[in-house]
């Protein structure tokens, strides 16, 4: 095996294009062996094994610069960069980080984990190096598309503008997460099959064809001329306008090809852009049949593809099929996501209302707006993003959404704690930018039953509202046959105590309520509120909580600073109430990578955590 052999990239340059072949099945075997085990982003990082292989045998990393974006297809970067002995780790408690980590290796430059980025970043260091009059290389390898998402185009202009040093790697696999959408997207396969190209192409093969004797032979010629250059120059224009040099495009999976390409263009200047068609899911039957399953995946069997985990319900199936429900009683209700499609459970109402599901790919920002427009235009949009992406479009919900009063519903999935992929992905601060917002509505459910009953009472408020709900498993409880509305801003005391209020809120209520009972052998009655709306807050209840136990304990899965707890410090400041306050959530950290539940104990976001919190809190007090 080569790959015992490989620890670092001088070591690939010590292999022949043939023996580079047989390691690239090797990497591609221990990816899929271990993600198997751990879970994480496989189709991606199987169709870069080449790629990936390629920069390292051409460029000299660590000194030249590689930018992943996003930065979930960069395990076999991991593998070839020191990090092969631990990749077993991946994704786990302590382990390796399922994207790159500057704080994990020298190789990995920035940070990364959300699309677009990359660009942008490139022209800095170009800039940077310009000025100290350094001499390394900028590659950048932005794919699975990223490049709908408009900050790829303004790095784009920028650095035609100023004509930067970098290579940008187009990894065109023609998919996102989901596939992708768009004029843009489609644009560089589209231009060789349009009605002027392929008239022309059957002009011409007819007039070779007629030639006598000679016919045949004049068309395979002209043929093989047409796949040679056809893509150079025609799909290039786009980026050639903008500065760049464009090459390609180059078969991804062509070692040869690949490293012959890297080494010419390395010693070029200036801005340039390089088109590679990769198959995403590469090497692995299950993953390029499916590759949007296999983008995130759990645990499964190497042999059947199927997975390990049983198929238990999620928060996010729930939203799926409420929003299905809502919309059967009335036409004008859409959705709206950002290639998430499968992620945020509207796959099945994509299929069930195709002409109703709008995928506007990865740009956050734009399907904001378009979703203020569409609620001005008469429509009810339900916008389904994770927590972590919906801060990239902040301006256009305060705006485009709060400012015009608008009734958009914001279905806020993966709130909170979210495990594996780490600090870009955890959705800890949604509450945070939400709460200060004019005209917004906040909810956040105790259980999957009053999810359901939130997603109707937004639809029926007519204002701009956010319901947040936690990435996993529901928790089993009966759901009521019918959709109700539940006032604005009504809290419910789920149980009566004397000597203190916990005020809960999301999946914190279930956990507190746990603690409670634990505080009770400690001969502590503690009250218990479900805090379900975070804006407005209740206040009638809040007071009458105060003045009854007179100590407050807020619980939230989100950061302490600007959420729920602020929010009611808020309201008792301005009431004049003077009562203890404790609030519990997530520190001002960035959260690492690791389960749920392990991160949960180490931040005491759990029955047993919550006791001692409150306890420590007494005992002090």
């Amino acid at each position: 095996m080569y790959l015992e052999k490989v620890n670092f990239p001088e070591d690939l340059k010590k292999l022949s294009i043939s023996q580079l072949n047989i390691l690239s099945d090797e990497i591609r075997r221990l990816i899929i062996e271990v993600v198997s085990k751990t879970g994480g982003h496989l189709s991606s990082s199987l169709g870069v094994v080449e790629l990936t292989i390629a920069i390292h045998y051409v460029f000299n990393t660590p000194f030249d610069k590689i930018i992943w974006d996003v930065g979930h297809q960069c395990y076999a970067h991991k593998i070839l960069t020191g990090r092969k002995d631990r990749f077993h780790t991946l994704r786990q408690d302590n382990g390796l980080s399922g994207f790159p980590s500057r704080q994990e290796s020298i190789y990995d430059v920035f940070n990364t984990g959300h699309a677009s980025n990359s660009i942008s970043i490139a022209v800095g260091l170009s800039e940077a190096k310009k000025k100290l009059k350094d001499d390394y290389k900028i590659v950048v390898v932005i794919g699975d598309g990223s490049l709908t998402g408009g900050m790829s185009f303004e790095g784009l202009n920028h650095a035609g503008h100023l004509k930067s040093d970098i290579i940008v790697i187009l990894n065109d696999n023609e998919m996102s997460i989901s596939k992708n959408i768009g004029a843009l997207s489609s644009y560089l396969n589209r231009i060789m099959s349009g009605e002027f190209v392929n008239k022309t192409r059957e002009e011409i093969k007819n007039i070779l064809k007629n030639i006598p004797a000679v016919g045949d032979r004049f068309y395979k010629v002209a043929k093989h001329i047409e796949e040679s250059i056809k893509g150079f120059i025609t799909p290039g224009m786009l980026f050639e306008e903008l500065g760049f040099q464009y090459f390609g495009p180059v078969d991804g999976h062509n070692l040869t090809y690949l490293i012959d390409t890297l080494k010419n263009i390395k010693k070029l200047k200036g801005p340039i852009l390089i088109h590679v068609v990769t198959k995403k899911g590469k090497g692995y039957t299950f993953a390029e049949d499916d590759p949007s399953r296999f983008h995130g995946v759990s645990t499964f069997e190497i042999e059947t593809g199927n997975s390990i985990k049983t198929g238990s319900t999620t928060y996010t199936d729930i939203f799926g099929d409420t929003i299905i429900e809502i919309a059967k009683n009335d036409e004008k209700v859409v959705a709206i996501t950002a290639a998430m499609g499968l992620g945020t459970g509207l796959d099945k109402f994509s299929k069930i209302f195709p002409d109703r599901f709008y995928d506007i790919g990865i740009a956050e920002e734009h399907g904001v707006t378009f979703a203020a427009a569409l609620a001005l235009g008469g429509l009810k949009p339900f916008v389904a993003i994770y927590s972590t992406f919906l801060q990239r479009a902040y301006d256009q919900i305060m705006l485009d959404v709060c400012l015009q009063n608008l009734p958009v519903v914001f279905a806020v999935d993966r709130s909170g704690i979210v495990g594996q992929d780490g600090p870009t992905h955890h959705g800890a601060f949604d509450l945070s930018y939400f709460r200060h917002m004019p005209n917004m509505i906040i909810m956040s459910p105790k259980d999957e039953n009053e999810l359901r009953h939130m997603l109707y009472s937004a639809y029926m408020y007519r204002k701009p509202v956010a319901v947040r709900y936690p990435r996993g498993e529901i928790l089993g409880v009966a759901l009521d046959r019918d959709l109700k509305e539940i006032p604005i801003g009504k809290w419910e005391i789920l149980k009566n105590g004397k000597d203190l209020a916990i005020i809960a809120t999301g999946n914190m209520v279930l956990p507190s309520l746990e603690a409670s009972h634990i505080l009770e052998k400690e001969g502590i009655e503690a009250m218990v509120i479900n805090g379900r709306f975070i804006k407005p807050i209740d206040k009638a209840m809040l007071l009458d909580a105060a003045f009854q136990t007179k100590k407050i304990i807020t619980v939230e899965e989100n950061s302490v600073i600007g959420g729920f707890g602020s929010g009611i410090l808020e309201i008792l400041s301005e009431e004049g109430v003077v009562v203890p306050v404790k609030s519990i959530g997530i520190p001002d950290i960035f959260i690492p990578h690791g389960s749920q539940h392990t991160l949960r104990h180490s931040l005491c976001l759990n029955k047993e955590g919550i006791a001692r919190k409150v306890l420590d809190w007494l005992r002090k007090e």
